[in-house]
């Protein structure tokens, strides 16, 4: 067994779904169902601006949601990645989705990240749905610390991030080549004690 303490051991994550906020249900994805809702989105250059993925074809997306790895909504060991829809829970309509990184069991360390299609900028549904996926982060799968990096130019993120009490913690100038330009990343993070002080 690798050398892991015992206040940092994790059994996984497997949620009872759906997950509603206030406003939003956080689900599975459905590969086929919600193929069209997705494309909505992640067809588009301002939204592919600020993430790894370019804008994606109908098809090109239907390949990358048929992998079970992409739409994992369990995690039983480090290295996963769980991703969720998120569902407007009066209407049932798809406006984004989370993804959520366990990088190390020894370290207790995640990752988070969100995409809300811009039709729906405005309302706080980021902030929401990323606030649900930090419990699940540190109530449910029992992180010690999560992060989450930006690119310098994405105001709206980062202020989504402040709302949710994330530090940030470091400015990297022009670590990446990143769609076309050097990019600057700016890095946030939560810890466990700070969530759950939040949270009392």
């Amino acid at each position: 067994m690798r050398d892991v303490p015992d206040d940092v051991r994790r059994a996984g994550l497997a949620p009872a779904y759906p997950i509603a906020t206030e406003r939003l249900l956080l689900r599975p994805i459905d590969p086929v169902a919600d193929l069209e809702a997705m494309h909505a989105y992640l067809s588009r250059e301002d939204v592919c601006a600020y993430i790894p993925p370019e804008p994606r074809s109908l098809e090109e997306l239907a390949e990358a949601l048929a992998n079970p790895d992409r739409i994992r909504s369990e995690l039983t060991e480090e290295g996963q990645v769980l991703a969720l829809a998120v569902v407007l829970a009066e209407t049932g309509r798809l406006i984004g989705d989370l993804v959520l990184f366990w990088h190390s069991e020894r370290h207790g360390n995640g990752e988070i990240g969100y995409v809300i299609n811009p039709d729906f900028h405005g309302h706080g549904y980021a902030t929401e749905a990323a606030r649900a996926l930090l419990g699940l982060a540190f109530d449910g799968l029992g992180l010690r610390r999560v992060t989450a990096r930006i690119d310098a130019d994405n105001l709206a993120s980062a202020n989504v991030l402040g709302k949710l009490g994330m530090r940030q913690e470091a400015v990297l100038v022009e670590n990446e080549w990143f769609k076309g330009r050097w990019g600057t990343e700016i890095d946030f993070a939560l810890l466990a004690r700070e969530w759950r002080g939040r949270s009392l």
